[in-house]
């Protein structure tokens, strides 16, 4: 592997959503990721669908089932030589399985312990169940998205489990590995995604200290509450984006919507008149098609761009020259982000089968060829 981050060697106790993604970006910037899955894969993944499993790229694969008494023994071993380990089952669990971080952190004192949860390992909460949904609704986050007037709205899982979530634990566990190796001491990163969501927040809440902030849906700034700021219907039935709040790109957006001299669009910051000043927006951007407009503000500095589905979004010569998008083995994907100057990560590596990896892991980590067939005999290992 090449990238920022080679050198680093990550054991993921495989899961869902954010403790794969955490997994991924780590992964993709050059970190040795040794996935541990259980045998047969995840039910929710079946394996004619690995090859579309995004967030499995880029690892080497151990087949284990942790249930085994035998497998804490796996795992510790596997610990040893390791920067950290990430998991994401509801507390409790790992220590039952004799692989909680006192257990983990007896055999490598260094370790980053990256714990992936919704509620947090404490609190009244800690043991419920929930979704991404759930998360982001309990922080205050969900309350401020939609229509105004409308219900809440769920942003796809973006805020609660990638966001939120395992972006948030990718940070933890580079801030606990950076501290590990100047102190020699190691850590748990317990990573909640109600707090990494209310993290996300923290500009509105800023914004709410100052009285700029109305706690309503649809009413503010930057939730569509004002004419500048929105998404807009065009007469081919697409959308385009506006995003007209400095000055320069307000006057701009009014020259080429023709609304110079209108007097009406005078009253920008006025939120009185935001709506009446929304819906005459709407019916100039009814006028042109999504692809006329864009056109029509290519050369002009207003904030407005076209509303993208993901295979346009794939196509655009945009992100065609930054090769934002890339195929492998014929599956689209986006490729590794941020993009790191002196040390670029190489392009990602399509998921292995699950197990594919098992037994030179298990050599690395000091299993003979016997260990491993004994292993293999007892059930605690496939692949």
């Amino acid at each position: 592997m090449t990238g920022a981050l080679s050198g680093i060697r990550i054991i993921e106790i495989a899961g869902l959503g954010p403790g794969p993604f955490a997994g991924m970006m780590l992964a993709d910037h050059g970190a040795e990721v040794i996935c541990v899955e259980r045998p047969g894969g995840n039910p929710l993944q079946p394996a004619s669908g690995r090859p579309a499993d995004i967030l499995s790229r880029s690892r080497r694969s151990i087949a284990l089932d942790l249930k085994s008494p035998q497998a804490a023994g796996v795992i510790k071993a596997l610990v040893k030589t390791a920067d950290g380990l990430i998991e994401g089952f509801r507390p409790g669990v790992m220590e039952r399985l004799g692989l909680g971080p006192d257990d983990l952190l007896a055999v490598n004192p260094a370790l980053a312990y990256g714990r992936m949860t919704g509620w947090g390992q404490t609190g009244p909460w800690a043991q419920r169940v929930g979704h991404d949904i759930n998360y982001i609704a309990l922080s205050g986050v969900l309350h401020g998205i939609g229509e105004k007037g409308g219900r809440p709205i769920a942003p796809q899982n973006l805020l609660g489990d990638f966001g939120g979530g395992g972006m948030m634990l990718a940070f933890g566990m580079l801030a606990a590995i950076l501290s590990a190796r100047t102190t020699g001491r190691g850590q748990v990163v317990d990573c909640a995604m109600t707090d990494g969501s209310a993290l996300l927040s923290a500009i509105t809440w800023g914004f709410r200290a100052q009285g700029l902030w109305r706690d309503k849906r649809g009413v503010n700034l930057l939730d569509g509450g004002t004419h500048f700021y929105d998404t807009y219907r065009t007469r081919c039935g697409g959308h385009v984006a506006v995003g007209a709040i400095e000055p320069a790109f307000y006057a701009a957006l009014r020259r080429v919507a023709g609304l110079t001299d209108d007097p009406a669009f005078d009253a920008q910051m006025s939120p009185a008149d935001w709506p009446v000043l929304k819906a005459r927006l709407q019916d100039v951007f009814l006028t042109r098609t999504r692809d006329e407009w864009a056109e029509a503000f290519e050369a002009d500095a207003a904030c407005l761009t076209p509303v993208l589905s993901m295979p346009e979004a794939r196509d655009h010569p945009h992100n065609a020259a930054r090769q934002t998008f890339v195929t492998l083995d014929g599956i689209t994907q986006p490729a590794p982000a941020p993009r790191l100057s002196q040390t670029p990560p190489g392009p990602p590596r399509a998921p292995r089968p699950i197990g594919a990896d098992t037994d030179a892991i298990l050599a690395e980590a000091g299993f003979d060829a016997e260990a491993i067939a004994a292993l293999r005999h007892d059930g605690v290992v496939h692949g």
